[in-house]
């Protein structure tokens, strides 16, 4: 891309993240959902695996637009630091909402914490570092994670319970503070291992940096070179350390970079270079305000919960109501993909008004 070109396929790729993240945080029923919009139970790769990596990356892509002319000084740490804290304070208080739980049995980690982490962090290195240095840092953080792992797990260091992510988060907070979801407490959004997160942010700028010296056409070509060889290295990769969404392993990286390196290339290439941006405008308007969208829809699905409806509570009858008529896993599906359509009628609400919420 020349200097000064909008890069409409970024958007669009932001748009996408968070169709699909609602695509997955919000089936009709946990108990029915097909298998590829499941997380992997511990060791290998589905289609809702994707969904967060790509979120980090979108974040990344968009830091390099907002901190490529910004200087390493007080005034942009506090500015780095105030987002930072807000985006976690904001992640700790959607756990405890509606503010029932215990304060002693809160989860303290999320989604929302680990972008803010992983933005923190990448954000300061990227003003640190030249661009071109910022690949060999990625690689330097996964292989120190990776020795980490080994150096302070159990003989088993990429099991569930002799992982050194859960040893250090047990360290500092305790059992009760993270998540209960693995049948033991283990937080898949914990401090140790959103380290390599932070690589997931800094490929997104660095794609971003690459593309905008390239016109559209050869920076499809690009990813599509840059994908191939991150498949290739995540294979090799996976061959010692497993792909692992829970711990973030490096293979898992890499993967989910690779992935997400040929979206965008199909996205360039149908957004600006084929400039047929009519058909991905759906999603240029979901991404102009992903974080407040995501935190939307977790406050109406944790409120639906909450309102009682014919004996259950809104959620549950909805989701009900579309059983009486398709399958049970099908319903769950159609529940989720309303709720799409639903938070992205919000979306083109508030883009057409221009209104676009900032932290």
């Amino acid at each position: 891309m020349q200097s000064g070109t909008r890069f409409y396929a970024l958007d669009a790729l932001r748009g996408l993240a968070i169709a699909l993240m609602i695509l997955v945080n919000t089936p009709g029923s946990w108990q029915h959902v097909y298998s590829p919009l499941l997380h992997a139970p511990w060791d290998g790769f589905t289609f809702a695996d994707i969904v967060f990596p790509a979120f980090l990356f979108v974040v990344g892509a968009a830091m390099f637009y907002s901190l490529r002319h910004a200087e390493l000084n007080m005034a942009t740490l506090a500015r780095i630091a105030k987002r930072s804290a807000l985006l976690f304070a904001i992640g700790v208080l959607l756990n405890w909402f509606p503010f029932t739980t215990d304060i002693a049995e809160l989860r303290i980690f999320g989604v929302l914490q680990r972008i803010a982490l992983c933005y923190a962090v990448a954000a300061v290195l990227v003003l640190l570092l030249k661009g071109r240095y910022l690949p060999f840092l990625a690689g330097g953080i996964l292989l120190l994670y990776w020795g980490l792992l080994l150096g302070f797990g159990t003989t088993e260091p990429y099991s569930l319970s002799g992982n050194a992510v859960l040893q250090l988060d047990l360290y500092l907070l305790g059992g009760a503070h993270l998540y209960q979801g693995f049948g033991i407490a283990f937080d898949p959004e914990g401090l140790l291992s959103s380290l390599p997160a932070v690589v997931s942010v800094l490929a997104g700028y660095s794609v971003a940096a690459q593309l905008k010296v390239r016109s559209a056409q050869a920076g499809a070509l690009w990813l599509l070179n840059a994908a191939l060889v991150l498949l290739l290295a995540a294979w090799l990769c996976s061959m010692f350390w497993p792909v692992n969404k829970a711990l973030w392993s490096g293979s898992y990286v890499l993967l989910s970079v690779a992935i997400l390196l040929l979206i965008l290339a199909a996205l360039v290439w149908l957004c600006d270079v084929r400039q047929q941006r009519t058909v991905l405008q759906p999603l240029i308007v979901y991404g102009s305000n992903p974080l407040f969208i995501y935190i939307l829809a977790w406050l109406w699905a944790v409120s639906a919960t909450l309102i009682p409806v014919a004996g259950s509570n809104l959620y549950q009858y909805s989701f009900e109501l579309l059983a009486q008529m398709f399958a049970p896993k099908a319903a769950s599906l159609l529940f989720a993909l309303l709720h799409v359509l639903w938070f992205w009628w919000l979306s083109l609400l508030l883009y057409r008004r221009n209104i676009i919420i900032k932290l």
